[in-house]
């Protein structure tokens, strides 16, 4: 996917871009191309299924980062994931998901391991 040309990711869009590629947006939200893109009901990013309905209208580039409401630029995403996406490129929220699972992930090894002993004290068996 390529960013519109003249795409700048440190020079925020004017207003009146943002708004006028918001009501393409609606526009789209409309279609029957809308409609199709989303009835499988899985979300682009977590893969969930959800209710069709349940899915919102996602910009891979963000509007704020100089995206369109393109059929290009857009996927049908749960209502999570759009919420902590916010205005991150698709490589970006990856990153943050990865990011995220190696803290849960070394946090349940560390919960695993711990039964509340000093780990540098001998065990029972050992000679003090």
């Amino acid at each position: 996917m390529n960013a519109e040309p003249g795409f700048d990711p440190f020079f925020a869009p004017d207003a009146k871009h943002v708004q006028r590629e918001k009501e393409k947006a609606k526009k789209l939200r409309d279609s029957g191309w809308w409609n199709r893109k989303r009835s499988d009901g899985i979300c682009y990013y977590c893969r969930r299924k959800f209710k069709p309905n349940e899915l919102t209208m996602d910009h891979l580039i963000p509007l704020s980062r100089g995206g369109s409401s393109t059929k290009e630029n857009i996927v049908p995403c749960c209502k999570e994931c759009n919420n902590r996406k916010k205005y991150l490129m698709p490589a970006e929220f990856a990153d943050l998901i990865a990011k995220e699972r190696a803290e849960r992930e070394k946090a349940q090894s560390v919960n695993a391991t711990d039964d509340g002993e000093d780990p540098s004290a001998p065990s029972d068996g050992e000679q003090k």
